[in-house]
């Protein structure tokens, strides 16, 4: 597997209807989440990875090329066609609520798939915890906050740990030590829905 480390940081926030759907799909948005967490990768070796076919994955990979959200890696050889992600980091949806409704509907069905994504990979390393290796299963973490603070603070905060978690993303990172792996760490913040 081949993982290019040390690009420079480009997130880009997804908010035309046509490249959200075309994310909005389970394999797409597996793939994509492949190439940023593992860098390049062929459509075999992602083929492997998310259990679908190679010819499958290159569909689905060029599909995601056409909307601008992978693209063509590096062939050391020349016979592969390894893909990696265009951008380092995304975010869908307007970034204001009066965008588009096409956009927010679009954006509201890939966040409902994301999620569902996430929660799978989570229960996925929960089953998985007692085979890893001693340090790992002390490192992770899964806590709960319940905070009270104003829009203005969560916004704050978010902020901050976004910039304390910066250094480490896996396709920016200059040089990482040995003994590195992927981890995952995700940051949900939002007005707890049930207060008044």
């Amino acid at each position: 597997m081949s993982f290019t480390s040390g690009r420079p940081e480009r997130r880009v926030r997804i908010s035309d209807p046509r490249a959200l759907r075309a994310l909005a799909h389970p394999l797409r948005l597996a793939l994509l989440d492949r190439l940023m967490s593992f860098g390049e990768q062929t459509a075999a070796q992602c083929a492997e990875a998310v259990g679908s076919t190679a010819s499958n994955c290159s569909y689905h990979l060029r599909v995601l090329a056409r909307v601008g959200l992978v693209e063509p890696g590096t062939s050391a050889d020349g016979r592969e066609h390894p893909w990696r992600s265009a951008a380092t980091g995304v975010a869908f949806g307007p970034r204001e609520p009066a965008g588009s409704p096409a956009s927010a509907a679009a954006a509201r069905a890939l966040d409902e798939l994301s999620l569902a994504r996430e929660e799978a990979l989570t229960r996925t390393a929960l089953a998985r915890r007692d085979a890893e290796p001693p340090e790992w299963r002390t490192a992770e973490a899964h806590n709960g906050y319940a905070l009270r603070l104003t829009a203005a603070e969560l916004e704050q905060l978010v902020g901050e740990i976004d910039r304390l978690v910066r250094p480490y993303i896996g396709l920016t990172r200059e040089e990482a030590p040995e003994g590195a792996e992927v981890a995952y760490l995700r940051l949900v913040a939002f007005r707890h829905p049930e207060a008044p």
